[in-house]
């Protein structure tokens, strides 16, 4: 850590070394300083201030233990600290609501937005000029933006990774800090407010919860289109396309590739929205056919290994007489970008419903580049 360097620098012969040893011990009082400021912002202090000092430090900076193992924990951590709060808070919400509601305070854009606001960015430490400009940018993004609205995706610049991870390394900090004690860790709450509530979410539209590309592959493999987003640069700018069956729907450009391709997508949305109407019913045969072999156990394999959580199944819609009922299922899993939401196809049993959702599911994330 930086207060061991300074002492070892002490030990070295007198000469050049001086200007060494005074540089080292300066960038120690810089993060016993950093240390100090982030006490206040998270309102905890630490017994072992070394935990914090790890939580702050990026890779990038040499000779110093960086927080990705406490990140690695701190992921799980949070991710029950809320989903415990939430379901004691709302006892009413069913396991869908629930991990909508949890998705939109753990993503990494409500994450990154608490390390802004909460003005943790400016104690991390790290040795990447990009990595300045990212966070510059994005803090300059936030501040245009309402602190009391709800978090939707898609604001002006992708959140930078490495703000949401230093507030889940901070949270495992606490935690290593209280000696595993998951009660008492949950003093981060403060640190994490404004938590997203049911409320809060009902001020916009329910399709503004899942990610605007899920939403857009959902909405064309429905109604038996094919989607295509194409994404290119040119003169310093980032450009992405959008094409359903061939033809072209939607365009957009940004500095950002990411950013591009969200708005060319909610572009698209728009104009399709008369495509929100089709009725299930329509769909081409082709889609309706399409159906992967244990789609279920191979969606939740593949949540596994990515470290999501696991797959979240509801019927939408049952219909028919009780000799025979036709179902709809639709299946939600929540990654670090957010909840992404399939609706199957109609089928005449509830496991082939859930098999034809994971199935879509399977395939949108494969066009993705998720999987």
């Amino acid at each position: 850590m930086l207060t061991s360097l300074c002492f070892k620098s002490s030990s070295v012969t007198v000469g050049s070394n001086i200007a060494r040893t005074a540089c080292t011990c300066d960038a120690a009082t810089e993060m016993e300083q950093h240390v100090a400021g982030a006490q206040k912002k998270i309102g905890y202090k630490f017994r072992n201030k070394k935990l914090l000092e790890e939580a702050l430090t990026h890779s990038s900076f040499s000779d110093a233990v960086s927080y990705q193992r406490l990140e690695f924990i701190g992921d799980s951590i949070l991710s029950y600290m809320i989903s415990n709060h939430l379901y004691h808070a709302y006892p009413t919400l069913d396991p869908g609501q629930l991990s909508v509601l949890r998705a939109a305070n753990i993503n990494t854009e409500k994450l990154a937005r608490v390390a802004v606001r909460r003005r943790l960015h400016l104690y991390v430490h790290h040795n990447s000029p990009p990595l300045d400009k990212s966070i510059n940018d994005f803090v300059d993004a936030v501040a245009q933006e309402d602190p009391h609205r709800p978090l939707s995706y898609g604001g002006a610049v992708k959140a930078p990774k490495i703000l949401s991870d230093i507030v889940e390394s901070i949270v495992a900090a606490v935690y290593v800090d209280l000696n595993s004690n998951l009660k008492k860790s949950w003093k981060v709450r403060a640190m994490l407010e404004p938590i997203v509530t049911p409320e809060d979410l009902e001020h916009q539209p329910v399709t503004k919860l899942y990610h605007p590309v899920t939403k857009l592959y959902e909405l064309c493999q429905k109604n038996g289109k094919n989607v295509k987003i194409r994404s290119w640069r040119h003169g310093g700018k980032s450009f992405a396309n959008v094409y359903v069956d061939g033809g072209f729907v939607a365009s957009a450009f940004s500095d950002q590739k990411y950013t591009a391709k969200l708005k060319a997508v909610k572009v698209a949305l728009h104009n399709l929205s008369h495509l929100e109407s089709v009725s299930t019913s329509k769909m081409v045969e082709d889609n309706d056919n399409f159906v992967i072999e244990r789609a279920k156990h191979k969606l939740y394999e593949s949540c596994r290994v990515k470290k999501w959580l696991k797959p979240v199944y509801s019927i939408e819609k049952d219909s028919g007489p009780p000799h025979d009922k036709k179902f709809i299922c639709s299946v939600q899993i929540t990654t670090k970008d957010g909840v992404f939401q399939m609706s199957g196809d109609e089928k005449p049993r509830v496991k082939k419903a859930e098999n034809s959702a994971a199935s879509l599911m399977i395939r949108a994330l494969q066009q993705m580049n998720y999987l």
